[in-house]
Order: structure tokens, then sequence, then C-alpha cells
């Protein structure tokens, strides 16, 4: 879940906090979804128990977390800090829009780097479409609306393997 560089100059607290608020504004930890345990998380870690607690305070402090007495700490309801992020970004490409202006980047060029950042983005989004609307039957019959066919017991639904 996380992976903390030891070689980084930042303090591993402040590592585990941005790992944590980067999960929390990608979406990938959901509103109210509880995160492991100081002790849980300080075990996989390696790491001192207090250096967990310093990082769940913090995200607590900065609005990512909220703890509930004897149950744990759970993710906040994170539209606003989404909407907060965006807005940080908006600024800071702002700057750079400026900065590359004032060197002489042309505008066509910088259209044909957003259609191939956002074309990629389409893409993807396309093959994870096509991934949920294929079917497959367990016993290997043709899928009608992907054509995948299986012969062997351990796949599944869309391809995937079953152990």
């Amino acid at each position: 879940m996380i992976l903390l560089d030891y070689k980084d100059r930042r303090p591993l607290y402040e590592q585990i906090v941005d790992k944590f608020s980067d999960m929390i504004l990608k979406g990938v930890l959901g509103p109210h979804e509880k995160l492991p345990s100081v002790r849980t998380l300080a075990m996989e870690l390696s790491i001192n128990p207090n250096t967990i607690q310093r990082a769940y305070m913090e995200l607590e402090h900065r609005g990512f977390l909220y703890s509930v007495k004897g149950r744990g700490n759970f993710v906040c309801d994170n539209d606003q800090l989404k909407e907060e992020r965006k807005q940080e970004i908006k600024e800071k490409l702002s700057e750079q829009l400026k900065e590359a202006y004032i060197h002489g980047v042309e505008k066509k060029e910088l259209e044909q780097l957003i259609q191939q950042i956002y074309g990629a983005d389409l893409q993807q989004k396309g093959e994870s479409e096509r991934e949920q609307n294929t079917e497959t039957s367990n016993d290997g019959r043709l899928d009608r609306k992907s054509g995948f066919e299986s012969h062997h017991p351990s796949i599944g639904k869309g391809g995937e393997i079953h152990d």
C-alpha cells in the first residue's frame, strides 16, 4: 500500500501524509473508508507507531481523516479537498503556461501535448469500458459482446484468472 523512501530527506511521517493524501484525492481511498490501525501499519512499514500516529494526526488536521474513539481512523468526505487540489493545480498550470508563453512555446505545441495526455487517458477509459462490457460463461461458451472464448476452467468473466 505505502512505500517509504529512506533516501528522501523528508521525515517519514511527511511521506506517509503525502502518500495517504494522494490516495484520498485520487479516489483510491473512498469516503468513510477505514485506514489500517496505527499498530498494523507500523508493523507493515517496520517503523515506530508514534510516526504513524503523528502522520494520522496531521492528516486529520488537514481535513483528510476523522477518528472515532475505539474504532480507528476514517477518510473524510473529500469533495471540498478535491476541489481545492484542482484549484491549486490550475494555479500552477497557469504559471507554467505564462512561462511557456514568455519563452516562445507555441500554442499548437501545448495543444499537442494536451491531446497526447488526454488522448491517452481517453484510450485507457475506452479499454476499461470494453473490459466492463465483456461477459463469458464458465463453461467456455463464446461471449456475444466481446468474442472472448475460454476453454480453461480457471478463467472467468472478462478473462480474469481464478486460482
